[in-house]
């Protein structure tokens, strides 16, 4: 059906008289069958969303077309409230953004007051690509780079890059909260959060030290006097000028957070002009190396800070006057040449060697290996003649150039590793991206092989070019205290250490911009609750109280002091965090999750398994201790948020994974009955629901969670009478009743409601199809119908004993626990008492194996087991006694056991009147089929026949036949011989016939039978705690079914606690392990 649309000029619509508007109004026709007024009634589109107005069109045009447009969607209208048409789908789609807060808003409120979202505009150079090169390339390659070269050497350190570069391969946060779930993302983002707060320590110690060693030597304000002292006296500077810097970089980050965003690429300059000058320093010393003498005593490097003639002595007068050095006063007691020196000083020469001798030099193949040592070793040169000295004393305040710490393999690897942790920097960045799906990728991945490339060519030419010695003297102390990798650049040294002060100094304005946004983004998210008052801050987003927070954890690093001992508890955390993000790549995809389309075609989940592994084994090659309290950390936050953190819903794919492993687990479970070593209550719990759909009896749940204590299956059933179309709502606030009712009395199961047309029915669906597969229920538990003689009780004695049959048909376990209410609750504790098990016939062993079950929960842990069984006149008592105790043993069952020998007698009067009566009431019920009222007023005359009326009881057989007077109980030939009978005669002699009837042999039996057994048992378990009883089965002839009710009152009267059991047919207890 077309749609015809009336097209309006802009210039039309734009004029300010309304003149033109009322013409056009005019001039247009009214569509057909619309009544006038109907517009402003009639909802604007079926999705519920008014239409956005256009200039193109105008507004009657928009209501035709919404008109004509629902009667082409007539079909669908219905609908058009909770599912949205598909234009305006897309076009709420079309008009998403998902900026991150932060800078962003920060910029907007200082720049306008408007706070409209900026459309994304970086792509993968400038929103990836730099900020991951700026990240990475820092204050590991400036600083420590070197010295991990001369103590590793070439072929090692080119591992240590290689393993470190191999095992990031990037994600986030909510990559990982939403990949994981909020558990292990809540965990795993604190630790994130944690190693990024920890990596501005670092970068701020490292700035630090730049300035005090390089920079400015001057400006320290301890020193170390005493001998030794000077690296104490240094960590000491580094914590009092650390915390300053920390302060003046947090208030910047407070105050001014787009100044750092705009400096950022300031920043980036300086270390790209940095390694422009490293490269360009390699390339000249291929032809000009630069003359950078190293002193050497013997073999050994000495520090040249307080001397310049690298001597001994030198000739002075053209050559005819010897005087003693500077090196010479450094160690003898005197400047005389007769002053007592040092043995080692005296017996070896002192040589001067070319500190970087350049590419051609050939110095790389004695860089090839590694050189390890102790703290406080010589740093020596190989190759070189020196004379040993026997017992020699390390006399302290010599100017030897000595190891800070000792140096190994893995402990290299854990000072490396925050090198490459940048790489999360345009993951972080995602909101501001074109193409973040596109980017990210492309540019973290180029980013990673652009470093790596740096990284391993300057492993290749340092070793190539700078000596052995230099490379192992950390703080340039042979090279007068100059930066190693600045002597190697060119033009000047300079432009290494401004550099790299500024880029130290950038990368950790930047941990302290995007610490706290991380944080907030976790307290947001609410996952964990003593973390929510670190998602506030000000009105335009700056999380202020995540950056105090930040600040305070940052201190605690810069008080370590150490740039060698911060760097390995970084790493310990983005390596937990790395191979998280890994593994959840992995998961996804061995998952197959439908949702999970990864862009990027050239990736296997083979990388990510590599990845995650190469993870797990640098943590424990860094340092096991360190990777064993980053474990703990995250275990117990992850525990935490798992016991109180808020219930998200993200569709992680922990929950996709235990849905593999639970189909898995299912589909091995095998399908027939388990062996009788395995086997164990699978319990079904039939409720009783009231009419607010409220619980009737809460303490069957409390008995289900002792009996079971969490273990096994449990399912909750409950039915609802009617038509699922007509109780849905119903159906669903029943469950929500029973699912909160669980919780409450921790009951670990699930929950299964069925809605059937009759409860009968229902119960059968439930005791035939709840369950799945090999995980379905063995043993049905209910409440003993207390009302069972009322007939408007709606769970009556038929459905009762018509579940018995079903349990027995589908070879189920049934117990029915009668006075349920008395039954304790979870919080209380049995003082001593007995569980009192009356084995009357062999069930399979449920009477034995349940006592022990409830006696491993604390409510009953302090009650005693007793077994009764009943001997007949001709058993041997005693024996018998002798057989169970020995069962027992072999059992491995502690238990009291007595044998109650039971006389045959005759039949009481009791006995007999009592089943006389019950007899009478169930004829006269079964043959009166009336409706209620009739059974009610025909139950009272039976009650009352020894003082009912001979006239009444005539008038009532002479009363014509009409529907609401005919006894049913009268048979028409027994009718009729009585209107021919003398009135008072034939009423007599009918009554008399009515209730003169001779009880069944078989029920007088059944009947002497509960009411001796009763009598034992009360006799013998009156104050048990609770008793257990076979429960006989209801009898094959359904005609009997209300006396068997009735067996089973009389069986059970007078007990407090009782458990009916009824075994499922087969062995559910051995003697075997």
């Amino acid at each position: 059906m077309p749609t015809n649309f009336t097209v309006v000029p802009v210039e039309a619509r734009a004029g300010g008289d309304g003149a033109g508007a009322e013409d056009d109004a005019a001039e247009r026709p009214e569509a057909p069958g619309i009544p006038t007024g109907a517009e402003s009634e009639r909802p604007s589109s079926g999705d519920g969303t008014p239409r956005e107005s256009s200039p193109f069109i105008s507004n009657v045009d928009v209501e035709r077309e919404s008109y004509y447009e629902g009667k082409n969607m007539a079909l669908f209208e219905e609908e058009m409230d909770s599912n949205p048409m598909v234009s305006s789908l897309l076009n709420k789609l079309a008009t998403y953004t998902n900026l991150s807060q932060g800078v962003v808003e920060h910029e907007e409120d200082e720049d306008s007051k408007r706070r409209e979202a900026k459309a994304p505009r970086m792509g993968t150079f400038i929103g990836v690509y730099l900020p991951c090169l700026q990240n990475i390339l820092g204050v590991i390659l400036f600083l420590r780079l070197t010295w991990i070269v001369g103590a590793a050497g070439v072929l090692e350190s080119f591992l240590i890059v290689s393993v470190c570069c191999t095992c990031v391969t990037g994600g986030s946060y909510y990559m990982i909260s939403r990949s994981l779930g909020p558990e292990f993302g809540g965990a795993v983002g604190l630790c994130f959060y944690l190693g990024t707060t920890f990596a501005g320590a670092m970068y701020i110690l490292g700035t630090i030290e730049i300035f005090l060693t390089y920079i400015s030597p001057g400006a320290a304000i301890f020193h170390g006097e005493a001998a030794g002292g000077e690296a104490a006296a240094m960590l000491h500077n580094m914590r009092v000028y650390g915390t300053c810097t920390l302060a003046l970089m947090a208030v910047v980050v407070f105050v001014g957070v787009k100044y750092v965003n705009k400096l950022a690429l300031v920043f980036l300059a300086c270390v790209v002009l940095s390694i422009l000058a490293i490269y360009a320093g390699v390339i000249k010393t291929a032809f000009d190396p630069p003359d950078i003498p190293v002193c050497l005593l013997g073999n050994r490097t000495l520090a040249k800070r307080s001397f310049d003639t690298c001597a001994k002595v030198h000739m002075v007068n053209n050559g005819s006057t010897m005087v003693t050095t500077a090196l010479w006063g450094l160690f003898c007691n005197g400047s005389s040449p007769s002053a007592a020196c040092d043995q080692y000083f005296m017996q070896n020469n002192v040589t001067e060697i070319q500190g970087i001798p350049g590419v051609a030099s050939g110095v790389f193949l004695e860089n090839l290996w590694s050189t390890y040592s102790d703290k406080g070793a010589f740093v020596e040169k190989e190759g070189i003649p020196a004379v040993p000295v026997p017992d020699e004393s390390r006399a302290s305040g010599l100017p030897y150039v000595l190891t800070d710490i000792m140096t190994y393999f893995t402990m290299l690897v854990g000072i490396y590793f925050p090198s490459v942790t940048g790489i999360m920097a345009g993951s972080n960045r995602s909101g501001d991206l074109k193409d973040a799906q596109k980017s990210i990728p492309t540019g973290t991945i180029l980013a990673i092989a652009t470093t790596s490339l740096i990284y391993l060519s300057c492993i290749v030419l340092f070793g190539a070019c700078i000596e052995g010695v230099v490379l192992r003297d950390k703080f340039g102390e042979a090279l007068q205290g100059n930066l190693v990798i600045g002597m190697l650049a060119w033009p000047s040294p300079w432009v290494i250490v401004i550099g790299s002060f500024f880029s130290t100094c950038g990368a950790g304005l930047q941990s302290l911009t995007g610490a706290p946004r991380l944080l907030q983004a976790i307290a947001r998210d609410g996952i964990v609750p003593f973390l929510q008052v670190f998602g506030h801050g000000k009105s335009n987003g700056e999380p202020t109280w995540a950056l105090l927070l930040t600040a305070l954890i940052c201190e605690t690093g810069i008080l370590i002091a150490s740039l060698d001992s911060v760097a390995p508890i970084l790493s310990m955390f983005f390596l937990m965090c790395y191979l998280f993000v890994n593994l959840a790549c992995a998961v996804q995809t061995l998952l197959r999750t439908p949702n999970w389309r990864p862009r990027f075609k050239y990736y296997h989940w083979t990388l990510s398994f590599l990845g995650m592994s190469l993870c797990l084994a640098l943590m424990f090659i860094c340092s096991w201790y360190y990777a064993l309290f980053a474990m703990l950390i995250a275990g117990c936050i992850y525990k935490y948020i798992e016991y109180r953190g808020a219930e998200k819903e993200w569709g992680d794919g922990i929950r996709g994974l235990s849905l593999n492993a639970a189909r898995y687990a299912l589909l091995r479970v095998e399908h027939g009955p388990p062996h009788t070593k395995n086997w164990r209550p699978q319990v079904l719990v039939m409720l009783n629901l009231d009419t607010e759909q409220a619980v009737k009896h809460p303490r069957l749940l409390s008995f289900t969670s002792q009996l079971k204590a969490g273990k096994g299956l449990t399912i909750v059933g409950s039915v609802l009478e009617g038509t699922f179309l007509d109780k849905h709502a119903e159906a669903q606030r029943a469950e929500e009743n029973i699912r909160a009712l669980m919780g409450v009395e921790k009951t670990k199961g699930f929950c299964q409601l069925v809605v059937s047309s009759s409860l009968r029915d229902g119960t059968s669906h439930l005791i035939q199809s709840a369950g799945l597969g090999g995980m379905k229920h063995n043993t049905v538990l209910m409440a003993w119908p207390q009302a069972w003689k009322q007939t408007d009780n709606p769970f009556s004695w038929k459905n009762f004993v018509d579940t018995v049959r079903d349990t027995t048909a589908a070879h189920q376990a049934l117990l029915v626990a009668k006075n349920i209410d008395a039954f304790p609750q979870n919080q209380e504790r049995l003082g001593e008492g007995h569980i009192d098990v009356w084995w009357i016939v062999h069930d399979g062993g449920m009477l034995m194996l349940l006592p022990f079950l409830l006696r491993q929960h604390k409510v009953w842990r302090k009650c005693r087991m007793r077994i009764f069984t009943v001997a007949q006149e001709d058993d041997n008592s005693i024996q018998m006694k002798k057989d169970l105790q020995m069962f027992l043993y072999h059992l491995r069952i502690s238990a009291e056991v007595e044998v109650v020998e039971m006389v045959e007698n005759d039949i009481s009067a009791f006995t007999y009147e009592k089943t006389l009566m019950m007899e009478q009431r169930s004829q006269m019920l079964r043959q009166m089929q009336l409706s209620k009222t009739e059974q009610e007023r025909e139950a009272q005359l039976i009650h009352d026949r020894n003082t009912a009326s001979h006239t009444a009881v005539a008038t009532r057989a002479q009363a014509p036949s009409t529907p609401d007077k005919v006894q049913m109980t009268w048979t028409k030939e027994k009718l009729t011989a009585e209107r021919h009978k003398d009135k008072g005669t034939g009423s007599a002699a009918g009554f008399r016939d009515l209730f003169s009837l001779k009880p069944d042999q078989s029920n007088v039996r059944r009947m002497h039978t509960a009411v001796k057994l009763n009598g034992v048992v009360l006799t013998k378990s009156q104050d048990a705690q609770l008793v257990l009883l076979n429960m006989p089965g209801p009898p094959r002839n359904r005609q009997g079914d209300e006396n068997y009710m009735e067996f089973l009152e009389v069986l059970t009267e007078g007990l407090n606690r009782v458990l009916l059991v009824r075994g499922g047919g087969r062995e559910v207890i051995t003697i075997y392990s």
